[in-house]
């Protein structure tokens, strides 16, 4: 390109060479980057370990499917694709920026490979990235200055500061980035115009072609005071931009690639106390879980910085939406804030000893937790919230710190094994009402075995409404020609919920007396209808090699789909009803089990099934999980009442589940929510156990 107006790499400003301008901001801007990077960094270093250096093609395939493919920013369409516009227009116009800097020292600097056909498809699509950067921001300002969505807030119960001014700022910046880049090629083509040059070749109804058709009229003098200026600003811009960023929200621009990269590869599973430390030396440590600030890992800090305040996660939360004091995004907010506050950029670091609870965080709001995973599903950049939840729990346990509802049922689990603080020996009575109908074998003795081993669990063994569910689940598998028993007294309850509480030795203790008992029943298969005893066994089961596990819904799948259980048609007074299933969270999102649940009940002829907007993957709790069964939340309404408000929205008057821990939850929300003799709920088994030839 043939240059009419003086570049900045050749003017004099008041006999000034701009030249050294060029020089000196990227230097200075570049030294106090590197600066407030190692700063930012000095909690990481201090931090637990944490792996995450395992499985790099699967975690390279994250990069590529959630980081630059941005695969879960749809899932709010309004704002996912703003910011999509934004990350890729970014992407396309970094090369640009870079390009830019240089061109301040050497103007006739052109980025390697663009001095080609490549260089033309590059300028042509970097005007239109500019442009629609722009008006995407534009769209972003107004709607997050103006309209403000509810996922934006930050209500005082949970966040003493308002954050909206940083995101109108980086906004601005965006959008003068766009506009001054686009003003200094502008004034250059305007002037080869008014020179009789050829000019270069503008992507029409850009803005580069905008400012250009503006300028094309002006002055030699103005033309070349516009050049020069936009350059400056653009330059001041982007570094102050760059250094801007690791000061808040906007720090995940730069970490989300790792956090990404580094984030979990598996749900289901709780972190070790200590990574390093093997389940027979948790008596060697001492201090479980966390209390400062430096017991979070590395990871954990990471997420603070990666939050991008937009509030997704907390908009899914059930906690939140029902008026608990927990709302995921400020757990990130409020740890970020406290590396920033601990960790300055000038002085001395602060000392971290202090225990978070009380602090920072509150006890009510860390107990609210239901562990659904609602809001790590939600993350489009991997943040992780159970394992922290669960590391403030183990605190919290380790001093003896437990809510006076959930002490009873701890102590009855240390003691005989289930929360209810029932005898041993009648873990399997529930098997007596259906004795005439279905012989259950019970394994308790040495030599005694079947090839199914039918896991009931705690809820199903104990309720006497659950019993009801274990009942159904036997008779499917005596239908079904399966050979099965239960372990009986050598059940113990499979712990899911205890580790999620925070007493891991008390999960170990129970896990170990389980794979004991299972093992030495013999048998070749699981199955469970109950799915925090399918997510335990299954994902943290992992010290033995224990025969394979399915929930009874797969199960039911297979046997339906290969005409070992036929079912029959819905019956006259079931013609009236319209049925909706409820995605437990340790089934769906927790194991990703969707469709064999929705296969089934599909099987039974003549049946009407709707699923509720909040289904799958963004299923509502129950508020069943991590012992909430016997936790007594402060909160505006109950999570069974709301679902079932959904089930009635949705048009259905049956919600089918598969989960004993939900079906107490909805049923109880039903009554609560006067919906009695209008809805109903039951559990797929006994659904089944009603249609079974």
């Amino acid at each position: 390109m043939e240059h009419i107006l003086i570049p900045p790499a050749s003017y004099n400003l008041f006999g000034i060479p701009t030249v050294i301008f060029s020089v000196l901001i990227p230097i200075a801007a570049v030294a106090l980057f590197t600066y407030i990077i190692a700063t930012r960094l000095a909690p990481m270093v201090k931090s637990n370990p944490d792996f995450r250096f395992d499985r790099v093609p699967e975690r390279l395939n994250n990069i590529l499917k959630i980081w630059l493919a941005q695969w879960k920013q749809p899932r709010y369409m309004m704002g996912g694709v703003l910011h999509i516009i934004i990350f890729f227009g970014f992407l396309i116009l970094s090369i640009r920026s870079l390009e830019l800097v240089v061109k301040g020292i050497d103007s006739s600097f052109i980025f390697p490979g663009l001095n080609s056909w490549v260089g033309d498809i590059y300028y042509f699509m970097k005007d239109y990235a500019a442009t629609a950067v722009f008006f995407a921001a534009a769209i972003a300002f107004v709607r997050r200055g103006v309209f403000r969505p509810d996922r934006y807030a930050y209500p005082k119960r949970f966040y003493h500061e308002d954050h909206t001014w940083e995101a109108l700022m980086v906004l601005g910046f965006i959008g003068t980035l766009m506009v001054s880049e686009s003003l200094f090629e502008a004034a250059e083509v305007a002037a080869q115009i008014q020179a009789g040059v050829e000019p270069t070749f503008l992507a029409p109804a850009t803005l580069v072609w905008f400012f250009k058709n503006l300028l094309v009229d002006a002055s030699h003098e103005t033309l070349q005071r516009v050049h020069i200026l936009s350059y400056y600003v653009h330059d001041l811009v982007f570094f102050t931009f760059l250094c801007f960023l690791p000061m808040g929200k906007h720090f995940h621009v730069i970490t989300s690639l790792f956090n990404v990269f580094f984030m979990r590869l598996e749900r289901g599973i709780i972190r070790p106390v200590r990574y390093g430390v093997g389940d027979d030396q948790l008596d060697d440590i001492e201090s479980f879980g966390v209390k400062k600030y430096e017991d979070f890992t590395w990871k954990d800090i990471l997420d603070f910085y990666s939050c991008a305040d937009c509030g997704r996660c907390s908009d899914q939360c059930p906690a939140r939406t029902v008026g608990r004091p927990l709302s995921p995004r400020f757990i990130s907010l409020k740890g970020r804030d406290y590396a920033f506050e601990h960790y300055p950029l000038k002085g001395d670091f602060v000392k971290t000893d202090e225990n978070l609870i009380g602090t920072v965080y509150s006890e009510d709001e860390i107990w609210s937790c239901t562990t659904c995973g609602a809001c790590e599903q939600e993350c489009p950049i991997g943040i992780e919230y159970i394992n922290k939840i669960v590391d403030l729990r183990r605190g919290m346990v380790d001093e003896g710190n437990v809510p006076q509802s959930l002490q009873k049922p701890l102590a009855s689990l240390e003691k005989r094994g289930n929360p209810y603080g029932k005898l041993e020996k009648k873990r399997s009575e529930w098997v007596n009402a259906i004795a005439d109908d279905v012989e259950v074998k019970v394994l308790e003795k040495k030599g005694e075995t079947a090839d199914t081993l039918y896991f009931v669990d705690s809820v199903s063994s104990y309720d006497e409404r659950m019993q009801l569910v274990a009942q159904a689940t036997a008779l499917i598998l005596k239908k079904a020609g399966v050979d099965f028993g239960i372990l009986g007294k050598n059940e113990k309850d499979s712990a899911n919920e205890v580790r999620r509480f925070g007493e891991e030795m008390l999960f170990q203790n129970l896990k170990n007396q389980n794979i004991d008992a299972i093992l030495n029943s013999g048998a070749k298969s699981i199955v469970t209808a109950d799915p925090h005893a399918y997510n335990v066994i299954k994902n943290e089961y992992t010290n033995a090699e224990l025969p394979p596990i399915e929930h009874i819904s797969q199960f039911l799948d297979r046997y339906i789909k290969n005409g070992k259980i036929k079912l029959n048609g819905v019956t006259e007074e079931e013609k009236g009803k319209i049925y909706t299933y409820h995605d437990p969270c340790y089934l769906g999102r927790h194991n990703g089990v969707y469709d064999a649940p929705r296969s089934v009940i599909d099987a039974i002829a003549g049946i009407r099934r709707v699923d509720m907007l909040k289904s799958r993957d963004r299923s509502f709790c129950c508020s069943g999980g991590g012992l909430m069964l016997f936790y007594e939340p402060e909160e505006d309404v109950r999570m069974g009442v709301h679902r079932a408000r959904m089930a009635q929205k949705a048009g259905a008057n049956v919600i089918v589940t598969a989960c004993p821990f939900c079906l107490t939850n909805i049923e109880d929300g039903i009554k609560v929510a006067g919906l009695e003799g209008k809805m109903e709920a039951i559990d797929l088994c006994e659904l089944i156990a009603q249609h079974i030839q």
